[in-house]
């Protein structure tokens, strides 16, 4: 489905961004992943290399213009092109109401969450291909507030801004930008935001991977600005 693409993701080395990672490899993808860790990345390349895939792992502070912009430039080095991004790292901040917010983690969250979509997003469209496609992670309080989720929750709102901007922008060029809501999943951040909850009620993110696959792909050519639920998505045929 995705033999001789290239797809960046970032935040690849736990959770969803360790699954898609792996699931575009399995799907025969180049894969560029990021992480702020080196450590952490290395068991995910080698995963994806011993399915055939060839990985640049890279470290990097994705809330960093100048870490971005080596981190793209490293991987065109490498490629010469990046088909396909999916902006997917993230942190979730606290969970506190907005008048006991701290703003030194109020604008970490900001950076983290919605200025490092952007800080790719124009490193990497200079080497975007007509038919690539752009992947942003929002979540189910990025349409609706609720309360003690903060600088997460308007993070969130802001990235489904920028999608509808970016796509709007690039249609004319066939570069399709689009976001997904990943719904629940058994990860170390939902623990953190739901402590309470049962995590084995919760799909993992190996399971969530198909609309990813989908968006990636050529199927979803004529596809930009959109808006999808991971978990309501049903794959043709």
């Amino acid at each position: 489905m995705l033999r001789g693409k290239v797809v960046m993701v970032t935040g690849a080395s736990r959770g969803l961004g360790r699954a898609l990672a792996l699931a575009f490899a399995r799907e025969g993808a180049s894969l560029v992943i990021n992480s702020r860790s080196e450590d952490s990345l290395g068991p995910v390349a080698g995963e994806a290399e011993e399915m055939g895939a060839e990985v640049l792992a890279i470290p990097a502070d994705v809330s960093v213009e100048a870490d971005m912009e080596g981190l793209v430039d490293e991987s065109v080095r490498r490629f010469g092109r990046i088909d396909v991004l999916v902006n997917n790292a993230g942190i979730l901040g606290p969970r506190v109401a907005i008048e006991e917010y701290p703003e030194d983690e109020w604008r970490r969250v900001l950076d983290a969450n919605l200025t490092a979509p952007f800080l790719l997003a124009k490193a990497t469209i200079p080497y975007i291909p007509e038919g690539g496609s752009i992947i942003n992670m929002t979540s189910g309080v990025s349409v609706e507030g609720r309360a003690e989720w903060g600088a997460y929750s308007v993070s969130k709102f802001g990235v489904e801004g920028l999608t509808q901007i970016l796509a709007a922008e690039l249609r004319d060029r066939g570069i399709r930008v689009n976001s997904v809501d990943p719904g629940g999943m058994r990860t170390e951040m939902r623990a953190a935001a739901y402590p309470d909850e049962d995590p084995m009620s919760r799909i993992t993110p190996e399971e969530n991977t198909a609309v990813f696959l989908y968006l990636a792909s050529d199927e979803s050519r004529e596809v930009t600005g959109e808006r999808f639920k991971a978990q309501e998505f049903q794959p043709a045929g």
